[in-house]
């Protein structure tokens, strides 16, 4: 009985082990660890990789040493229990094998906390926003940190079983004054502009800071991203009319893919603004002026996506 027990305890803790982690790639884990005070750090099994059992081996963390032998138990809490581990021969120093630890912080939920990137206003709450310019698959993912660091990497993919393969660029980072926005441009593979989709595209977002793990997702169909450039306008003074092209941008035939548009006065004088509707390339606005502002935007005449920007002034 004592040695069946004594199994059944050596299996829960295995378990238990098995639970704390879950493996990135090759060598590289993330520890799941609740953020606050209470809970206790999580154990973590490690196995140097010698295929010699009987090799005299020890673990370093840095240049602290943390045991010797073939396993050895880490308790990861915070960040400074993160990082490389590695097993070395205890004869001439060698590097066998080594395993790095990174931290994802949970609540008391098992949710992941989320603190590396910052939220757009809109849509709001949103991390890992991506927007296409046209029907063609290809589409433009962005995020924001509060401010660089060399240390973050990101990975953007799409998760597996999404329809249809999706390639994305290397992140390009754009630094404002407060916030560093990364981009990466991504196009869905052997995308029919002209079929209807049945499966929603699956972007997921990797980011590691130093030891610290967070990931993002973002779940669309193309037609719910769309946001057109925004069209180029003229204004006519002889007759009050407004004119205006398709953006270059924007996929054809225009019969197919029709856009809606709003004009925009905005008077000078009165301090106010007007807002016209059209279907059409052109219209006639009342007496303006010469000092107010005229500018155009467009949306996807069908389906209710996102409005372009605003134009640049008509005149």
């Amino acid at each position: 009985m004592s040695h069946l027990l004594f199994a059944l305890l050596s299996l829960f803790s295995f378990a238990a082990l098995l639970e704390a982690q879950w493996k990135l790639r090759e060598n590289v884990y993330v520890i799941e660890s609740e953020w606050n005070g209470e809970t206790p750090a999580k154990r973590v099994e490690l196995t140097c990789n010698t295929s010699d059992e009987e090799l005299p081996v020890y673990w370093k963390k840095g240049t602290e040493l943390k045991g010797t032998g073939n396993t050895l138990i880490a308790e990861v809490k915070e960040f400074p229990d993160a990082g490389n581990y590695t097993c070395l021969t205890a004869n001439t120093h060698e590097i066998v094998s080594y395993d790095f630890f990174l931290i994802t912080k949970i609540d008391s939920n098992g949710q992941m906390i989320r603190s590396i990137l910052k939220s757009f206003e809109e849509p709001n709450r949103t991390f890992l926003k991506c927007e296409a310019k046209n029907y063609s698959g290809i589409f433009i993912c962005s995020w924001m940190t509060e401010n660089e660091s060399p240390n973050v990497k990101f990975t953007i993919r799409s998760l597996k079983g999404s329809e249809g393969d999706v390639i994305c660029s290397s992140p390009v980072a754009h630094t404002g004054k407060s916030v560093t926005e990364y981009t990466a441009q991504c196009q869905k593979e052997n995308y029919c502009p002209f079929a209807e989709e049945h499966q929603p595209i699956e972007m997921f977002l990797e980011v590691i800071d130093e030891v610290e793990y967070e990931n993002y997702t973002s779940s669309f169909f193309i037609r719910d991203i769309i946001k057109p450039d925004p069209p180029q306008c003229q204004y006519v003074a002889t007759n009050g009319t407004v004119t205006w092209t398709y953006p270059r941008t924007w996929s054809t035939p225009k019969s197919y893919f029709p856009l809606t548009f709003r004009v925009k006065v905005e008077s000078t004088k009165k301090h106010k603004s007007q807002v016209y509707d059209a279907d059409e390339q052109s219209i006639q606005i009342p007496t303006t002026s010469p000092k107010d502002k005229i500018s155009v935007q467009a949306r996807d005449r069908y389906y209710n996506s996102s409005w372009s920007e605003w134009s640049s002034l008509c005149r």
